[in-house]
């Protein structure tokens, strides 16, 4: 595009990241927002030949492009030979890529394909962001900090990763339907209702936990309504422990609307990743979180200490649990209004609705510039 940035009434923005859902959701509502507030954008996302991050960016409506591009943190000698063996391919494809879609900024939303993506980016002078969903940040967007232009960030403690005036706190860009899930309660027939959420990776142990917690405590959780996401291998386990248990239950392994499940929940069991805690921060229910042990850097645990923080949520070590400790929590919460409304209402607090706002109000500020 040609002439004054600021007579367009349209955004070109380039967004890279992926591997996670955690990554993807944040693009998806950014991408969301670009096109309410501005019709007449275009959206690119340059992302990885994982077909999980295909497949979730097609259904999403984005326009995808991959590149070449391999992990480099945990991998053995031979997948750090390859990936560095790569990595010069990975630069020639982004910016083969850049130049053709000509993007007014550059967003990454974390990943390893974000490194090349964004560097390449920085090497032929556009704009660029990055967004930051942990307490801690993961090595590419570590190191493309000093590259690029503004950092935006999810929880304040990760301020202290990058250089000092280039951080903007803006919160974890939620999906459309999730804010709107926070507005309204669909209600569970009655019943109090708890979700589980395993979480895509060590949904295991948490399944194990739960359902060896409400077989100690059946007499209580008889009267509770549980949604419960699973995972993928752990559907039919979870299902038939419920069925003979005689628990009022709803198990699949992932649910596609995560908003109408929001929407029932009195109280939520999690893991602690970044986007699953901005999601239930907007629709503001109180949460047990049990963070992934093998997470990098232990960053759940740390992203969790801020809702613990704020009397919103109460969080376990896994290895220091126990299935009768989980249960009377639980119970504990979910059984008294009170501490329901408090904790609900502590999350609210946290919770940050308009961080796709504040994120293309950025993006809008580079393309001027």
């Amino acid at each position: 595009m040609s002439g004054n940035t600021r007579e367009r009434t349209a955004l070109r923005l380039l967004l890279t990241g992926g591997g996670t859902g955690g990554h993807l959701f944040p693009a998806v509502a950014t991408a969301e927002q670009v096109r309410e507030v501005l019709p007449e954008s275009s959206v690119l996302f340059l992302g990885t030949r994982r077909r999980l991050d295909r497949d979730f960016l097609a259904r999403s409506g984005f326009s995808v492009k991959t590149i070449h591009s391999y992990g480099f943190k945990g991998k053995n000698l031979w997948e750090l030979t390859k990936a560095l063996l790569v990595l010069p391919f990975a630069l020639l494809e982004s910016c083969y890529h850049i130049v053709r879609f000509n993007p007014d900024v550059v967003m990454g939303v974390g990943g390893y394909v974000t490194g090349p993506v964004v560097a390449a980016a920085w090497m032929l002078r556009r704009p660029t962001l990055i967004h930051e969903q942990n307490s801690v940040p993961g090595l590419a967007n570590r190191k493309l900090g000093r590259l690029v232009d503004r950092i935006c960030l999810s929880l304040p403690q990760s301020e202290k990763y990058f250089p000092a005036g280039k951080t903007v706190l803006t919160g974890n860009p939620v999906r459309r339907k999730i804010i709107e899930a926070g507005r309204k309660r669909s209600g569970g027939g009655g019943r109090r209702t708890l979700l589980i959420l395993g979480g895509s990776q060590g949904a295991h142990a948490v399944n194990e936990m739960v359902v060896e917690a409400l077989r100690g405590g059946i007499e209580a959780f008889s009267l509770i309504r549980v949604i419960h996401q699973t995972g993928r291998d752990d559907e039919q386990m979870v299902k038939e422990a419920y069925e003979k248990l005689g628990i009022d239950h709803q198990v699949a392994p992932f649910f596609t609307d995560m908003a109408e499940l929001y929407g029932q929940a009195d109280l939520i069991v999690s893991r602690a990743g970044a986007t699953t805690l901005a999601e239930i921060g907007v629709v503001g229910r109180p949460a047990v979180l049990i963070p992934y042990p093998y997470a990098a850097d232990n960053h759940q645990e740390k992203n969790g200490a801020w809702y613990v923080e704020g009397g919103a949520a109460l969080m376990f070590v896994q290895s220091d649990l126990t299935p009768q400790r989980l249960a009377e929590e639980i119970l504990r919460i979910i059984n008294d209004q009170n501490r329901l409304d408090a904790m609900s209402e502590a999350m609210k607090k946290l919770g940050i609705g308009n961080a796709a706002e504040r994120i293309v109000d950025l993006c809008q500020e580079l393309a001027r510039k």
